[in-house]
């Protein structure tokens, strides 16, 4: 199975589709669920993409909006069937938030990830000792998470390709930090020299931007379906809108423009890593 043919894709397209179609037909969604025998939330969550629908439902909405095209009543059974596909990370999506288990799946099946982190590092960059030192999602299931994305993700035979825009204060402070997370400096330089990925740094110098936290943007082939990933303290949540998605995708390149190049970056990184060294052995001695 292609990422592009996933079953996180295909929820995305059915609930799209089925909202379609009831607008079409006229219909609001407490007047499906009455119709239907159903909650009003089941209607809500399966048009929100937050359950997957099986296809004896499917086919019952189909009937229910009137649609009688043989080709698109079969296409939507399909996206159903495609839908419940089991993912890698399905044993692991619990206790994990509705938004971030979203991501986690439409991250399987992307092939171009944008990254900016003014505070930190993106989770698939994390070395362990990184990552337990400076998430907030500290605890062993969150971490196994990680390991297994960075698994899944970075290593399989097709990787995506990733852009990460990093903050310069985010490296120095490593550098500056405890002996323990000194290799999360060589990991980064090591990813970097990967044909898929691509580091830059956004120097001191660059100045304030309008970005106020994390966020991830996922490209996909079909028009208007990227889809932004934000972190917050407070909650994470995936966008969807194409304005909203589309402008922030237009305010990273352009800061893009003002980052060092990914030479300039590999060369700082080696700076920072060799200051540390000469640091630590000061200690030493």
């Amino acid at each position: 199975m292609s990422p592009v043919d996933g079953p996180a894709l295909g929820r995305r397209r059915l609930r799209a589709a089925l909202r379609a179609a009831r607008l079409a037909a006229g219909l609001t969604q407490e007047q499906v669920a009455a119709a239907m025998d159903w909650s009003l939330s089941k209607v809500i969550r399966i048009e929100s993409g937050a359950v997957s629908v099986s296809t004896t439902d499917v086919r019952a909405l189909v009937r229910l909006y009137g649609i009688t095209d043989p080709r698109q009543v079969d296409e939507l059974v399909a996206l159903a069937r495609r839908s419940r596909r089991r993912q890698w990370f399905s044993s692991l999506r619990r206790n994990l938030p509705a938004p971030y288990a979203a991501y986690i799946g439409l991250e399987a099946e992307t092939s171009f990830i944008r990254y900016f982190h003014p505070t930190g590092l993106p989770n698939l960059f994390q070395t362990e000792a990184y990552a337990a030192a400076s998430t907030f999602r500290g605890d062993a299931h969150h971490l196994a998470v990680r390991r297994a994305r960075q698994r899944e993700l970075l290593n399989r035979p097709d990787p995506p390709e990733v852009v990460a825009l990093l903050a310069e204060g985010v490296l120095r402070r490593i550098a500056d930090g405890p002996d323990d997370l000194g290799g999360q400096l060589e990991h980064l330089r090591a990813l970097g020299d990967r044909p898929n990925i691509t580091i830059q740094v956004l120097p001191f110098t660059a100045g304030i931007f309008q970005f106020r936290g994390p966020f991830a943007i996922l490209q996909f082939p079909q028009p208007d379906a990227d889809v932004m990933f934000v972190e917050s303290a407070v909650a994470d949540d995936v966008i969807d809108q194409p304005e909203v998605v589309g402008a922030f995708r237009e305010e990273f390149d352009r800061a893009r423009e003002l980052a060092l190049s990914p030479a300039e970056t590999r060369l700082l990184i080696t700076r920072l890593i060799e200051s540390a060294s000469e640091r630590g052995e000061a200690r030493g001695g």
